[in-house]
C-alpha cells in the first residue's frame, strides 16, 4: 500500500524559506509523478508543483516559479519542495500526491499524503 508522508511545515517570516519532506513508500515510483499541491483556509486545493520522477522533468504553477523548487532523492525515495521568498499567501496546508500523469489536476493523482502546514507571517 503506498504511503506519503510530508514533513518540513512551521511559521515562518515573509522572505524566509522551508524545506518540505515527501517520503514515499509502498511501490516503486520510476513511472510516476510526484506533485506538491496546497489548500488555503476557504480556498480549493490547487497545484504547486510536480515531478516526474524517472527522467526528473519538472513543472511549477505560475504563482511560485522562481521561487520554488521540487527536487528528488532516489536512494531516500523522497520528494522536496524547497520554497524560497515565501509570502503570506503562500500560507496553505502542503500535499504531497502520487499520480501517473505529468497534469495539475488533483482529481488525476491517486495517492495523498496528510499534509503538512505552511504559516508565513507579514
Amino acid at each position: 500500500q503506498v504511503q506519503l508522508v510530508e514533513s518540513g511545515g512551521g511559521l515562518v517570516q515573509a522572505g524566509g524559506s522551508l524545506r518540505l519532506s515527501c517520503v514515499a513508500s509502498g511501490r516503486t515510483f520510476s513511472s510516476y509523478v510526484m506533485a506538491w499541491f496546497r489548500q488555503a483556509p476557504g480556498k480549493e486545493r490547487e497545484f504547486v508543483a510536480g515531478l516526474r520522477w524517472s527522467g526528473g522533468s519538472t513543472y511549477y504553477a505560475d504563482s511560485v516559479k522562481g521561487r520554488f523548487t521540487i527536487s528528488r532523492d532516489n536512494a531516500k525515495n523522497t520528494v522536496y519542495l524547497q520554497m524560497n521568498s515565501l509570502k503570506p499567501e503562500d500560507t496553505a496546508l502542503y500535499y504531497c500526491a502520487v499520480g501517473r500523469l505529468f497534469v495539475t489536476r488533483e482529481w488525476q493523482y491517486d495517492y495523498w499524503g496528510q499534509g503538512t502546514q505552511v504559516t508565513v507571517s507579514s
